[in-house]
């Protein structure tokens, strides 16, 4: 594509210097796009947005619903019943598929819907020049010729021509397969290779390891490189969960079992002298009604529906397998700055190189005196270091300026002084960027009013770093040698301001080398505890989950957090100290400690491997490039939303879209819910696909007349599969389970608690069934429609109350809060049974015929004996465990 305004190939791009770049899609390198130029790119190009692809019409998707097997098995039943002149029977058989074959459809539809609006909760976001001014806006908004700004950690939001860097290396393995992070360059491209990628090209969907860069949008959404790799593999099923994958085992190993019980049934039956047709219409129905198909998207469906609650308490799980940990999470490592505290850093206290000492609240205090302006010169050459070494844009009028929190401290000092402009004098030449193992930062500037003057290094960071490269300090007269008497009362103030919680850094400059500094002063920076963090550190400490502090802050810093956080300071590593201990010492003292202090991403990392080693279930807050990687270690990686940086949103399973530490309690108690409403969905639907083989298998084998016709196994089916059921998903927390202990890591879906009732269930209700099916035979020795209808309809009943039995494996019914949708899907179901009995057009689809009044109390009393009993054995259970006089017996008693 080549033309003004218009988007260009990456080669093009590449092989041209910035300012063509800049000419050929009419942008600015320094004031970026106008708004006017942004409307009218948009309009002929559209959003940098990635469309998926579109899917088939809803009439072919219901019509899909035909290709399963057993579907067409049922079709096929229908026609030979229409060949033989059956057509009653062909028209029920009909009726029933479009039934089953609606509600799986639904099914689906639900779980393509709530999966669907979970890609949308946390859309990527860019930094943007637009008429001369930096704003923040979401990455869809960017067109072609916009100005963008990457930092480090945060994802490339559309192809980029890189126009300025420093330091700016990018990890482009989504792109080239290839581990090893790329060095980006400015420099035009002469000749192209064969390469997939260009030094000077940033690509959409990489994402920045460390400096940053300036570069101008050449190609967005489906035109950008990765967009032509999302083609391709727009026809990629996505993975399914390990719950889905356990469920669709369990579904084929019932499966088995159930083809060899029917093939069984079938042969008796042929042996018996029944009709063909009639047995491979029963089997087929059966078939339909054992085979539980419906598990694995029952299971989606109530994932996706936890996870659409878990957002609304602002916590988005990014990969559904995440909610089943979240239930067994039992220890959580926390990042401390942005996590634990509020990320709203202010400079509250400053040492001057001559041992002065600044309070800072709203105004900046010297002596007592107001300090505005460049009224003292240490002061000055404090603030103009802390400005020229700095990244963030002030803006004027704010609070706080957009970017880094502990450069925006730094350069909100600097207003409050009225000396943010100080960054005007100088030009940069160079820049090392921060990185968690030097910790520092250092830029090379160059004095504007004296072009002549040699350039000068300004430099921030950890104070025993820093200090360890001072040989002078500036004093108002000059400067003098730094003596190793004044280097340990400077550290001795740095560990004072640390003990008050305060993040300290010490700033310098060099003539020469970043290597050898001039001492200007220390600077500590506030940033209180969220109001909310002490609070949720004790609500985690109550269901049994211990949270860990991590941070790179110095000792003092990291333990009086701790303090105010009621985290404990009882026991405190380093992060030399996790470098230096062998594997099982770690392990030891990971468990036992609270805090760690001074760590870079590789301690994190071993942190989080040493707890796992212990047998703990490992979540992993943070928010920066640093906690990236032991983030994707954790079991379950959380990261912040809004301060937050791509790098660790991506590497996340959980984002908390307020960086609410709070938000993760509600959270997990979530993921224990769902995994508890899932063990009670299939223990119902598990019970009642027993007992509805077992009932066809015995009467078959007896030689009992049948006692269900398939009409009735279909309808059973529906029930079984749809509403009561589904609704089991959507149990309210239990509090006594969700405020509990973690769930043991690896606990199994189907343990032998939850099989030993299933079993009880279905045999409760297979011999109440059978009691009514035999007490009706016996009466005259044949099986009438009433008689059928009467076993049909007590099946029903104890299909309905077996779905109240399943609510809690623990709790009696009585104490469970309301579940709405359960109650109004069995009412529901009843009032359809109903239906089924006593309404004739009806009757004649299911053979059915009116029952008395006598009959159907007979059948609620019959139904009832598997709630009954499962709430005795609860009861039995709770009493067990209690002892006598517990809380939990006198309630029951």
């Amino acid at each position: 594509m080549n033309g003004g305004d218009k988007m260009l190939f990456a080669e093009q791009a590449a092989r041209s210097d910035p300012s063509e770049v800049t000419k050929k899609l009419g942008t600015s390198a320094e004031r970026g796009l106008s708004s006017v130029q942004v409307t009218e790119k948009r309009r002929l190009y559209g959003s940098n947005e990635l469309k998926p692809p579109q899917p088939p019409p809803i009439w072919k998707r219901y019509l899909s619903q035909f290709k399963d097997p057993l579907i067409g098995l049922l079709v096929g039943s229908a026609l030979v019943s229409v060949l033989t002149g059956q057509f009653d029977d062909a028209i029920s058989i009909f009726i029933a598929l479009v039934i089953v074959v609606s509600v799986g459809f639904i099914q689906e539809y639900r779980s393509e819907q709530a999966l669907e609006k979970l890609t949308k909760l946390v859309p990527p976001k860019a930094r943007v020049v637009r008429d001369g001014r930096e704003v923040d806006m979401l990455a869809s908004e960017l067109v072609s010729g916009d100005l963008v700004i990457l930092k480090t950690g945060d994802r490339v939001p559309a192809d980029i021509r890189i126009i300025s860097q420093n330091g700016f290396l990018v990890d482009e393995s989504s792109m080239t397969g290839e581990p090893e992070p790329q060095a980006k360059t400015i420099e035009s491209i002469v000749v192209v290779g064969t390469s997939q990628t260009y030094s000077n090209m940033a690509y959409m969907g990489c994402l920045v390891l460390s400096g940053n860069c300036r570069g101008i949008v050449t190609a967005i959404g489906e035109s950008s490189q990765f967009g032509e790799m999302v083609k391709l593999l727009s026809q990629e099923e996505p993975p399914r969960t390990p719950l889905q994958v356990s469920m669709d085992k369990l579904g084929q190993q019932l499966s088995f079992v159930s083809f060899g019980v029917i093939g069984v049934i079938f042969l008796i039956g042929m042996i018996q002298g029944k009709g063909v047709l009639e047995m491979f219409t029963m089997g087929v129905s059966l078939a339909v009604a054992a085979i539980p198909e419906g598990l694995p998207i029952v299971v989606t469906v109530t994932l996706a529906l936890g996870v659409l609650r878990m957002a609304s308490h602002n916590a988005v799980v990014r990969r559904l397998p995440a909610v089943e940990t979240l239930g067994s999470v039992d220890v959580l490592c926390s990042d401390k700055t942005g996590t634990l505290t509020k990320g709203e850093m202010a400079v509250t206290e400053a040492l001057l190189s001559d041992g002065s000492r600044a309070s800072i609240g709203q105004l900046v205090m010297l002596h007592g005196e107001v300090q505005h302006g460049r009224s003292h010169p240490l002061m000055e050459a404090l603030t103009t270091a802390c400005v020229v070494c700095n990244n963030v844009q002030p803006t004027y009028g704010k609070k706080r300026g957009l970017g880094n929190p502990t450069e925006a401290a730094l350069m909100g000092f600097a207003q409050k002084l009225g000396l943010e402009d100080l960054r005007n004098d100088w030009q940069r030449v160079k820049e090392i960027p921060f990185t968690s193992d030097s910790k520092t930062m250092a830029v090379q500037a160059v004095y504007n009013r004296d072009p002549d003057r040699k350039p000068l290094w300004f430099v921030k960071g950890a104070p025993e770093i820093i200090l360890e490269k001072c040989f002078l300090f500036q004093t108002r007269d000059g400067r003098q040698n730094l003596t190793t008497k004044t280097r340990i009362s400077l550290n001795d103030h740095a560990t004072y301001m640390m003990n008050q919680g305060l993040r300290v850094l010490a700033i310098a400059k060099g003539e020469k080398t970043p290597d050898e500094l001039i001492f200007l002063g220390l600077v500590g920076i506030s940033d209180p505890p969220r109001p909310s963090a002490s609070k949720a550190v004790a609500e985690l400490r109550e269901r049994g989950v211990e949270l860990k502090m991590i941070t790179g802050d110095a000792r003092e810093t990291a333990l009086a957090i701790a303090a105010k956080l009621g985290i404990g300071r009882d026991f405190a590593v380093s992060g030399e100290e996790v470098s230096n201990l062998d594997a099982t010492e770690l392990t030891r003292l990971a468990n036992k400690a609270n805090v760690f202090y001074r760590t870079s991403p590789q301690h994190k990392l071993k942190i989080v491997k040493a707890l796992q080693l212990c047998g703990r279930t490992v979540g992993m807050i943070g928010d920066g490039v640093n906690d990236a990687v032991a983030v994707k270690k954790a079991d379950i990686g959380i990261s912040m939303g809004v301060n937050g940086t791509d790098v660790c949103r991506e590497a996340a399973d959980m984002v908390l879209l307020d960086d609410n530490l709070q938000t993760i309690v509600p959270a997990i108690e979530e993921g224990k819910s769902i995994f508890y409403n899932i063990r009670n969905f299939v223990t119902f639907q598990l019970s009642t696909s027993i007992a509805a083989l077992s009932l066809i298998a015995i009467s078959t084998i007896l030689g009992l007349p049948s006692p269900l016709n398939a009409m009735q196994v279909l309808w059973i089916n529906i029930l079984m599969d749809g509403p009561p059921a589904q609704s089991l998903g959507l149990e309210p927390s239990d509090p006594d389970l969700t405020k509990g202990k973690p769930r043991p890591r690896g606990q199994k879906l189907l343990n032998k608690s939850i099989i030993k009732r299933i079993l009880i269930n279905a045999t409760l209700i297979l011999c109440g069934t059978l009691w009514v099916l035999t007490r009706e035979y016996l009466d005259d020795g044949r099986l009438s429609d009433h008689e059928r209808t009467m076993t049909f309809t007590c099946f029903v009943f104890f299909d309905m109350m077996n779905a109240l039995a399943c609510r809690s494996q623990t709790k009696s019914i009585r104490h469970l809060p309301p579940n709405k949708p359960l109650f109004i899907a069995v009412s529901l179901s009843i009032v359809a049974q109903l239906l089924v009995v006593y309404w004739a057009p009806l009757q004649s689809v299911f053979q059915t015929q009116s029952l008395s009044l006598k009959d159907m109390m007979t059948i609620v009393v019959i139904s009832s004996s598997v709630l009954v009993t499962s709430e005795w054995m609860k009861y039995k259970s709770r009493t067990q465990r209690k002892p006598a006089g517990s809380p939990v017996l006198r309630e029951v008693i």
